[in-house]
């Protein structure tokens, strides 16, 4: 997946009201941003941090400048448009590029469950329909290991019981996480920072949803798809 425009570096002043954020750029100028991201941004929102910026010219769209990647001091990158998995994901099905996950039909934003939508229904004749949830990744709290989420996510925990759902209906029901970062090798769940999702994921697990974790090669020309991390379920931060 590559960016529309060349990237624009900028500062970081503040992210605000959760979809804004105030940056300065080289020239000096500031300008308000969009944040496609309405996530905590935990460890990416500190002032004075190197981000990225997308310039637009939509004379329907207010603001001119979009958020893409945020920089970190060792200069790893991080995708901050929560979505883009989704486009990412779906480069990667086309392309067969998923292992377990190459049906001849892709469908997106598929309604089931109890008012919401799959990010993707995968069917084919002779196997039986997959439901494929896919979460963006941006949390790295220990070097090297991924986690999520990093805030609570009452939607997150209602995606796994009705991914669950699909399971017991005879469907296979698949989450994948999607890590928008180049720094990480494993992946964990946060039950630390909600332990009702983690309460969910687990259960959801036991029930027959197959979980996946991705990387993403991040780079300022685009995200693409990367290799598959290892999911360290038996050292999940551990909830009573």
């Amino acid at each position: 997946m590559e960016f529309d425009r060349p990237l624009i570096p900028a500062t970081l002043i503040r992210r605000y009201k959760r979809f804004l954020a105030d940056v300065t750029l080289n020239d000096g100028r500031e300008v308000t941003a969009h944040v496609a991201n309405p996530g905590s941004r935990l460890g990416m929102k500190d002032a004075g941090m190197r981000v990225w910026l997308e310039s637009n010219d939509n004379p329907k769209r207010k603001l001119k400048y979009s958020w893409k990647l945020a920089e970190l001091d060792d200069g790893a990158l991080i995708g901050v448009d929560t979505s883009l998995p989704n486009k990412i994901v779906d480069e990667a099905l086309r392309g067969n590029a998923i292992p377990g996950l190459d049906y001849t039909n892709i469908r997106p934003e598929v309604k089931y469950g109890e008012n919401s939508r799959v990010d993707f229904l995968l069917t084919q004749d002779g196997r039986r329909d997959c439901y494929l949830e896919v979460k963006s990744v941006t949390l790295l709290r220990t070097k090297g290991l991924a986690e999520f989420p990093d805030s609570v996510t009452k939607r997150g925990a209602k995606h796994m019981e009705e991914l669950a759902c699909m399971v017991k209906a005879g469907h296979r029901a698949v989450l994948l996480f999607l890590v928008q970062r180049n720094d990480a090798t494993s992946f964990n769940v946060a039950g630390d920072i909600d332990p009702e999702y983690l309460r969910a994921f687990t259960k959801a697990i036991k029930a027959g949803v197959e979980v996946y974790c991705y990387d993403t090669s991040v780079s300022n020309q685009g995200i693409c798809f990367g290799k598959k991390l290892e999911i360290t379920l038996p050292l999940v931060r551990a909830v009573d």
